[in-house]
């Protein structure tokens, strides 16, 4: 039998592909699996030829081009969602996807509050507008205000009411931190006036949602990154978690700016609420994840993985601050989880084979995802 032909979809800018020590480990892992796997962009089609530029690291990292057959299934990892990637993935007739498109946090939020399934782990989440961002800091005393279609944590600022006004903490598209004090719920507003013009990503609106007590280390921001990935049956099932600990004074968790570290989760649940709660707040986030999945795919169609942002504040309550269908796997190599790291790289290859056995069998299901 011909090896399964899986090619990841990326963006790049010239041989410089973003995500790549990821990538070639994927590359590397099809090798054990037998299938034949190479990455490239929506600019490596030749369609009259049914061949395609794609990219393969050599022994020494660097990524060797070379000419690659029509792939069987495609596994789209492109993060650079812009109009040439978006007018080739709207088009029906040129590959079978192991992942459908999905939409922006914003929308994606205001689906899963409406859902009877998971809208008792989401917290309130309203798009940006200077009215409603009043009610919010009324309500709570921690608010985020987030780019609806942002990454990395860029664009992202928490207001927190401290004495004597508020205090704004904020990292820009830049990544550079902002730390500053207003006086007045007013003043707030208008500095967040601002930020939502001067930090907005491409055309995108802004949100405002409900602020948590995520402060597990005191100073600092802790979250849980949770990955749920399919496997080579076609089934979901959580292939691990990390736990994100934030820069001292950062708005966010995310680990690319340096400032922050990654934890093993079982480890830290234990020593900070005991075992007994440790476990049930494991089994609750794994419930959480299964849930949101038959929510995600009942409305958009088959998806290969999802990273859960899940924050349990220090009441030990579970809550959905975002869910990404292009996650970072990184968390687990800063945690020294290696297998984890090993599977999550390993499942997503295992479920594009299943894909393409499945359409190959079934001719008549080719737009199988």
């Amino acid at each position: 039998m011909a090896k399964p032909v899986v090619g990841i979809l990326v963006h790049r800018n010239g041989n410089v592909i973003r995500n790549a020590r990821f990538l070639r480990d994927l590359v590397r892992e099809s090798d054990k699996l037998g299938a034949h796997v190479y990455v490239f962009s929506h600019l490596d089609l030749n369609e009259r030829s049914r061949t395609i530029r794609g990219f393969t690291p050599d022994s020494g990292g660097r990524w060797r081009m070379g000419t690659h057959p029509w792939p069987d299934v495609v596994i789209d990892f492109c993060r650079k969602l812009y109009k040439p990637f978006r007018e080739m993935r709207r088009r029906q007739d040129l590959f079978t996807y192991a992942n459908h498109k999905f939409t922006y946090k914003w929308r994606a939020m205001r689906l899963f509050a409406d859902s009877d399934r998971v809208k008792q782990w989401i917290p309130e989440t309203l798009m940006y507008s200077a009215p409603e961002l009043e009610r919010m800091l009324q309500k709570h005393p921690i608010v985020y205000v987030k780019p609806g279609n942002g990454t990395g944590g860029h664009s992202v600022a928490k207001i927190q009411k401290v004495s004597g006004g508020y205090w704004i903490r904020g990292r820009k598209r830049s990544g550079a931190v902002v730390n500053q004090k207003v006086g007045s719920m007013k003043a707030a507003v208008r500095w967040f006036n601002r930020w939502v013009q001067s930090q907005q990503i491409r055309s995108g609106k802004f949100m405002i949602q409900q602020g948590l007590d995520l402060e597990l280390i005191p100073g600092r921001m802790v979250d849980t990154r949770l990955l749920i990935q399919k496997d080579g049956s076609g089934q979901w099932g959580v292939t691990g978690k990390v736990l994100r600990v934030g820069g001292r004074n950062s708005p966010t968790t995310n680990l690319l700016y340096g400032d922050g570290k990654a934890l093993r989760f079982e480890t830290f649940m234990k020593d900070r609420f005991g075992a007994q709660k440790a476990g049930e707040i494991d089994r609750e986030c794994e419930r959480l994840a299964h849930q949101l999945m038959g929510v995600v795919e009942d409305r958009f169609g088959s998806m290969i993985e999802f990273g859960l942002d899940v924050g349990i504040d220090v009441q030990g309550n579970v809550w959905l601050i975002e869910a990404n269908p292009k996650p970072s796997h990184d968390a687990f190599l800063k945690s020294k989880e290696l297998a984890c790291y090993q599977a999550s790289i390993r499942k997503p290859l295992e479920y594009a084979m299943y894909v393409a056995n499945q359409s190959a069998s079934a001719p008549e299901y080719s737009n199988f995802v």
